[in-house]
């Protein structure tokens, strides 16, 4: 089907395979202006303009690829909007490619999210959590191999504590170890003198947060920042964190015992952490924890109506860690 449909917020994955679908599909290189489209689709208009420019012959050799970026139509999708999604996918020609991505977890319900598991290719690019260790490890092999690097089992976990989950640095900080070394076997004091350790996440920040050290946090905070991490997915990944750290207080504190019962409520696919997080909500109480919850959608109006990235984050950590 030349119809996909990509979402999830590791957009570094993303982008790497929609690279690789460029590659895939024949798309002439001297015909790439004219038969290449990336748009930023965020409207129905917008979208709507895509699905033309779709339906347009390419130019020259080759097919034709348009890149939808930041579709809303998994999300809410008009009736007009939903027949137009209909028509491009039944009638969107062979050498015609569409690309729809957004980072936001299609909506299961709508007709349109129906439409596009009918007709699209769906794949789901979801970063890696920072406490899956073990995932972090795997993926850290798997780059290794494609790169035909060798490296010790205490090289790799220097890496996995010193980088985390942060694909696009961890190829281009393998690819250095690589420049360096060549083939032969990479010991953890190679990384130790290469590699920086900077592994501050939003998961980090959120571990702050609820052990109340301020000072921490805001220095997370500033790292972060430094590295250009989008406030409003940072605020994105400890809404998610204190909603989960908030279902399964409210549940224990209304005498829930099941651990399964608690896993479902919290949507917490791997039932092991629920151990964890229980040690990790023992000082909050479900009443903090909502207060939390209303300060973080608070911060996240601000930013979106364009407040003061910073000092916005800065003055809600300071709230959530005096409460």
């Amino acid at each position: 089907m030349p119809t996909y449909f990509y979402w999830g917020e590791d957009d570094y994955q993303l982008t790497q395979a929609v690279q690789k679908l460029c590659v895939d599909i024949h798309l002439d290189p001297l015909w790439l202006d004219f038969n290449y489209a990336k748009i930023a689709a965020a409207t129905d208009v917008q979208i709507i303009e895509g699905f033309m420019q779709a339906l347009t012959a390419p130019f020259g050799n080759g097919d034709r690829l348009t890149w939808l970026q930041e579709v809303t139509i998994s999300q809410k999708c008009s009736e007009p909007l939903l027949k137009q999604l209909e028509s491009i996918c039944q009638h969107l020609p062979s050498y015609s490619h569409l690309i729809l991505t957004t980072s936001q977890k299609p909506d299961g319900r709508l007709k349109s999210t129906k439409l596009l598991q009918k007709y699209a290719t769906i794949r789901e690019f979801s970063p890696i959590a920072a406490w899956d260790t073990e995932a972090i490890a795997t993926l850290i092999k798997q780059l290794a191999k494609t790169i035909s690097i060798k490296l010790s089992p205490e090289a790799v976990e220097m890496l996995v504590e010193s980088i985390g989950s942060d694909q696009r640095r961890l190829q281009l900080e393998l690819e250095k170890l690589f420049l360096c070394y060549g083939d032969r076997l990479i010991s953890a004091e190679d990384v130790a003198e290469l590699v920086t350790a900077s592994a501050h996440s939003s998961f980090q920040l959120a571990q702050a947060l609820r052990l109340r050290q301020s000072d921490r946090a805001l220095m997370i905070l500033t790292e972060l920042m430094s590295r250009n991490e989008p406030g409003i997915r940072l605020v994105a990944t400890l809404t998610s964190q204190f909603r989960t750290w908030l279902w399964i207080k409210v549940m224990q504190e209304a005498g829930e015992r099941d651990d399964k019962v608690v896993a479902e409520a919290a949507e917490i696919g791997n039932p092991k952490r629920l151990h964890f997080l229980k040690q990790e909500v023992k000082t909050w109480a479900g009443a903090q924890l909502t207060e939390v919850i209303r300060i973080l959608l608070s911060l996240e109006q601000d930013l979106k109506i364009g407040r003061d990235e910073l000092s916005s984050i800065q003055t809600a950590i300071i709230r959530i860690c005096q409460l």
